[in-house]
């Protein structure tokens, strides 16, 4: 173990953390760790093919320290999480894992948020060779690994980067512009050659040392915007006067140009909150303008509206239909992922489940409708862990997940959907192939306040399509005749209303168009819409 004994400026002695060290002492320790350099991991092409912006990704999200405990308080290590949570995200179908921040930590109620040891996978869990065990396994077992980034903020703990060698070295000199008021958190200076020079580094680090497949770059709207969560005179211009930090843009476009030269088939995605402009789009050559360069970016817009239409009791939803049908406006003006994330569990938000409107029949019902609906929707997927079997109380990251709630029907028939929902989502061109272009969507229905039903079709790039139609009140519609693109035999290949994910068994058997017209198609089907469901219907041949 080691430390970098500083005599800086003010003639003030400090003990520092090595910000380069591969390796870390166990918190409440803060020494840094002798640990060689390991070996560089080329990306795979079936990893890179996995990552295009056409093929399915369903993300498992998991915070390593709370998936599950062993003896009921300890944490997993690395190796045990390799031959646990690796094989359990595999067999539900997941084609991802999204880990929160891996990077040493010193708090651990931050969920690795706030990172020091940024080159140092948390020694919570074990070595660095621990981590690269199940980093393999999860490759091995045909799962992408993705990482949690943060280089928007950094605390201030005295063995850290704070005033390094007695000045401002990582960060703004200026607290208007090196100090985050939301976490009391540094804010590095990305105006510097050495420091975007360090976070670049470290971001091939992960990727050429570990083969991490990804990075998700944490709180990115707090990077773009200087006066981002503060008031008038407490931030300062840029050099044109505007609100914009250039600097931030700058680096990030720098970085995943670089990324995209030297790692192709890598992951770059975005929380980016804002409606800033071409966040997944190429920068230009000269990197000074264009797009940011992520090849994703969450889609906090849809997450929001479809979690405040599902809390509204079915009697109102026909007054808001809008909520669910405004995405659609913008729904390709980025690459986006549907994220229903760690964020939305806490804080007094409550459970996914805990979200749904209705007694609690009403709220498992709402809840698979909600996840149908995602599964169908434009943009690739992010669910966090417990939500799959509808954990009914908020995460707690002290905790482990209440895994006992597997053996009760309710919640092992939302846990089925959702494997489900990733085998046919990966199975069927139709529903992955264009997530990101307009050519994979077209309404159907969209306009059917009255009955709050909504229905859609998507689309392959060769022509093949899948038809969704959900109904979100309580009341089952018989005889609802729904216009289709393509005359023939119809099956059902999800109904979120089936008895084997806990619903009622209301659904469709043999489905045969007719030759009436219906919602602009010369084609239509006469449907059985169970209630609070969510049907993905699946021609059949062409008729000869």
């Amino acid at each position: 173990m080691y430390k970098f004994e500083i005599l800086g400026a003010h003639d003030k002695v400090t003990l520092k953390a090595d910000p380069y060290a591969f390796q870390s002492e166990l918190r409440p320790g803060t020494a840094s760790v002798v640990c060689g350099l390991p070996p560089r991991r080329a990306m795979r092409p079936a990893r890179a093919a996995a990552n295009a912006l056409g093929a399915p990704m369903s993300m498992y999200e998991v915070h390593l320290g709370s998936w599950r405990k062993a003896d009921g308080w300890r944490w997993l290590n690395y190796r045990e999480l390799a031959d646990t949570l690796v094989p359990y995200a595999r067999d539900l179908g997941f084609t991802h894992l999204e880990l929160l921040p891996v990077s040493e930590h010193p708090f651990d109620a931050s969920w690795g948020y706030q990172p020091l040891g940024m080159f140092s996978p948390t020694a919570r869990f074990g070595n660095p060779e621990d981590f690269q065990y199940f980093v393999d396994a999860a490759h091995a077992a045909g799962l992408g690994v993705i990482l949690d980034w943060v280089p928007a903020h950094f605390p201030s703990d005295a063995h850290g980067l704070a005033d390094f060698d007695g000045t401002h070295l990582y960060e703004y000199a200026d607290p208007k512009e090196g100090f985050h008021q939301d976490w009391n958190t540094l804010i590095y200076n990305f105006g510097r050659s050495e420091v975007r020079n360090f976070l670049i580094g470290n971001a091939f680090y992960w990727l050429e040392r570990f083969g991490i497949d990804g990075l998700r770059v944490d709180a990115v709207a707090s990077m773009l915007y200087r006066d981002y969560s503060r008031g008038p005179g407490q931030w300062i211009p840029n050099r044109h006067g505007g609100r914009e930090n250039l600097e931030a843009m700058d680096f990030l476009r720098r970085l995943n140009h670089q990324i995209g030269v030297e790692r192709p088939g890598t992951l770059m995605i975005a929380e980016e909150s804002t409606a800033f402009p071409g966040v997944s789009r190429p920068p230009a050559p000269d990197l000074a303008s264009g797009g940011l360069g992520f090849h994703f970016k969450w889609n906090m817009g849809w997450m929001h509206d479809a979690l405040d239409y599902m809390q509204l009791d079915p009697v109102y939803r026909r007054h808001h239909q809008n909520l669910l049908t405004f995405g659609l406006m913008y729904a390709f003006s980025e690459n986006f992922v549907l994220p229903l994330s760690h964020d939305e569990v806490v804080h007094g938000k409550r459970s996914l489940l805990g979200k749904m409107a209705g007694d609690p029949w009403q709220q498992f019902a709402n809840l698979r409708t909600l996840y149908g609906l995602m599964w169908a929707y434009p943009g690739k997927k992010l669910l966090f862990m417990g939500s799959e079997f509808a954990q009914p109380t908020e995460w707690a990251d002290a905790d482990s997940l209440p895994w006992h709630l597997q053996d009760q029907p309710a919640h092992a028939g939302v846990q089925r959907l959702v494997h489900d929902l990733n085998r046919v989502y990966c199975a069927f061109p139709a529903l992955h192939e264009q997530d990101v272009e307009p050519g994979g969507f077209s309404w159907i229905a969209h306009q059917d306040h009255a009955q709050s039903v909504l229905a859609f079709a998507r689309w392959s790039r060769s022509g093949q399509c899948a038809v969704v139609v959900c109904n979100f009140t309580p009341l089952p519609r018989a005889g609802y005749r729904l216009g289709v693109p393509q005359g023939g035999a119809w099956r059902e290949l999800i109904n979120t209303d089936a008895a084997v994910y806990g619903g009622s068994g209301i659904g469709n058997g043999s489905l045969h168009t007719d030759a009436q017209w219906a919602h602009g198609h010369g084609q239509s089907l006469v449907l059985h819409l169970p209630p609070l469901s969510c049907l993905v219907l699946e021609p059949g041949l062409m008729p000869t």
